[in-house]
């Protein structure tokens, strides 16, 4: 599996509900990483998509 790299890109405004055990851990680690929370998710969906191994 690839690795991730988190990194700046461009963005749309959407609204999309979460978790909130999922929320409080997606904060987590994007301040681990210095990130905001909307770059990261932005990343993780970028890197699942990418990644995505349909059948």
């Amino acid at each position: 599996m690839a690795k991730f790299v988190p990194r700046q890109t461009e963005k749309e405004v959407i609204s999309v509900r979460i978790l909130s055990d999922v929320l409080h851990e997606i904060d987590r680690r994007a301040g681990k990483i210095n990130i905001s929370r909307n770059e990261l998710i932005n990343q993780m969906i970028a890197y699942a998509l990418e990644n995505w191994e349909q059948e």
